[in-house]
């Protein structure tokens, strides 16, 4: 088991290595969200799952299995992600998931709020030290890319995939209590916390109705 320093020694090293690409990924992802508010529908549907499938096979293919080798579990986390990036490419074309921002009551607002926070994710690390080339960011990085896929599935219920919703909930919900926080103190990971198990909730809420059409 590595160390919280040789850890976050890893993240700034993959950072540096890869930038720009984290400013790109944080801008394409601004401009999906403004385009799933002001229009939704196919096109945007397709675009954000192609962005989530090629920021999901980065995170596995380069951040573990290339650049991020000497992180615990690397080559079982690297398939875990690809196999997530492969079922949203599949979705393109199968349409089980359908995003979109709920128009009224409190989980427009709730949804709206846990976005915002997984673009924050490097401002909130900022609070317990945690600067540049030591920034966990949305798109290169699987916390804040796991956290802004769940509030996007969990707003499109019924109408998501059960598989990789389960698949990023087994990521989302006991790393940040077992590994993120306690051993490495990744303060930030508070936020894919809270929105895994919103997103667990919502998932056992909903489990019946999930994937039917109407």
């Amino acid at each position: 088991m590595i160390t919280a320093e040789e850890w976050w020694g890893i993240l700034g090293a993959y950072n540096a290595a890869i930038f720009p690409m984290q400013i790109i990924t944080v801008i394409v992802a601004a401009i999906l969200t403004y385009f799933l508010f002001t229009k939704p529908g196919t096109k945007t549907n397709s675009f954000i799952k192609a962005y989530l499938a090629f920021s999901f096979a980065w995170i596995g293919i380069v951040f573990y299995l290339i650049l991020g080798k000497g992180l615990t579990g690397n080559y079982f986390w690297a398939s875990l992600f690809i196999i997530i990036a492969i079922l949203f490419v599949v979705d393109i074309s199968a349409k089980r998931i359908e995003f979109r921002i709920p128009k009224t009551g409190w989980q427009k607002y709730l949804t709206i709020f846990l976005i915002l926070c997984t673009f924050f994710y490097p401002l909130i690390g900022m609070l317990p030290g945690h600067y540049y080339p030591k920034m966990v960011m949305l798109g290169m990085f699987p916390c804040p890319t796991t956290a802004f896929a769940l509030t996007l599935l969990a707003a499109a219920i019924p109408k998501v995939d059960k598989k990789v919703y389960i698949l990023l909930l087994f990521w989302a919900v006991p790393l940040p209590m077992f590994a993120q926080i306690p051993r490495f103190g990744v303060y930030e990971d508070s936020i894919m916390l809270v929105i895994g198990i919103y997103s667990l909730i919502m998932l056992v809420k909903n489990w019946k109705v999930i994937g039917k059409r109407k």
